[in-house]
């Protein structure tokens, strides 16, 4: 990668900059992300992230290439995982989370304000 910034800190940056996003400690070591009760998505490190995402979308996302099977859910739709190797993946792994956070606000309207 070519910045100096470490890619959890640049992923950090921008997803938490959203309206009503919140972001820390997971239960199982991952860093979330969510927008009340609902997790847009969480890394591991800086070196993967891992999504859910309806059956349709994941199918979609699958066949573009851009996420892969879960690996602690082999061959199942709907859990998904994304390496982060490069600025690329960066910018992709904050597209994947932003396209969560939208679809969030569209079925359960805006996050309430704090």
């Amino acid at each position: 990668m070519t910045t100096q910034t470490r890619p959890s800190e640049r992923i950090t940056t921008e997803v938490t900059s959203w309206p009503g996003v919140e972001a820390g400690p997971g239960r199982r070591g991952e860093f979330a992300f969510r927008v009340g009760r609902r997790e847009l998505g969480h890394l591991h490190g800086d070196h993967a992230a891992h999504f859910g995402f309806p059956k349709d979308v994941w199918d979609e996302l699958f066949a573009e290439g851009r996420i892969v099977h879960h690996p602690v859910f082999p061959g199942r739709r709907g859990p998904a995982a994304r390496r982060i190797e490069s600025d690329e993946d960066v910018e992709d792994v904050i597209r994947l989370m932003r396209d969560n956070y939208d679809r969030i606000v569209a079925q359960h309207g805006p996050p309430a304000p704090v």
